[in-house]
């Protein structure tokens, strides 16, 4: 077999081996990719369990007031105050903010701000409702909440070690060569201060 055969054999078989190779990267990078937008998405949901649960608690405390002579001011502002977090969050939540890096900040803001608004309101109503505590669907939705709420940290959780994984992988060499030529970008983490991380004090 002559030389130059030869080297044209070797040659496609270090091309055969560098496509396939390139090939296993890129395909290990994309489940990669589906897998951190697979785990935001469940965060999402629970996110929007929170958001469908709050209208719910807000009647429910509103029902149980109908006979005091006026709404107490402590509870109205936190009603207020829980009103304009709630609709920051559903707003970004509906506009997908938190699917791109540059919304992501924002959304995770909105989500914080609710999460204290909640609180807020339930402390307020606990004390000038008192007996509500009673209160069959009252204390349901709470129990819905507290739910919620470790579900939230539980897929943040979940979240967070994917996109760890995921960012790690497009940084390594030479997989950051790839990455760097498919657009494989890094994906946010959470950066939420430490009280934001804690479930509102909905247990009396």
């Amino acid at each position: 077999m002559k030389k130059s055969t030869i080297s044209i054999i070797v040659v496609v078989v270090l091309l055969v081996a560098i496509l396939g190779g390139g090939c296993s990267v890129y395909n290990g990078m994309v489940t990669q990719q589906q897998e951190v937008e697979a785990a935001w998405a469940k965060v999402e949901v629970q996110y929007q369990r929170r958001l469908d649960l709050i209208p719910n608690l807000v009647e429910t405390v509103k029902g149980y007031a109908a006979h005091e002579s006026g709404t107490l001011e402590s509870v109205t502002r936190a009603r207020a105050g829980l009103s304009d977090a709630y609709n920051q969050a559903d707003s970004l939540q509906r506009a997908g903010a938190g699917a791109t890096a540059a919304g992501f900040e924002q959304y995770s803001a909105a989500q914080s701000s609710l999460n204290r608004a909640l609180s807020i309101y339930v402390n307020a109503v606990h004390e000038a409702y008192p007996d509500l505590k009673a209160n069959v669907n009252f204390m349901n939705l709470q129990t819905q909440l507290e739910g919620t709420e470790n579900r939230i940290a539980t897929e943040r959780g979940r979240y967070t070690e994917v996109v760890k994984n995921y960012n790690v992988s497009i940084r390594r060499f030479p997989r950051n060569i790839l990455a760097g030529i498919f657009g494989f970008e890094p994906k946010p983490q959470f950066q939420a201060e430490a009280a934001a991380q804690s479930a509102p004090k909905v247990q009396f």
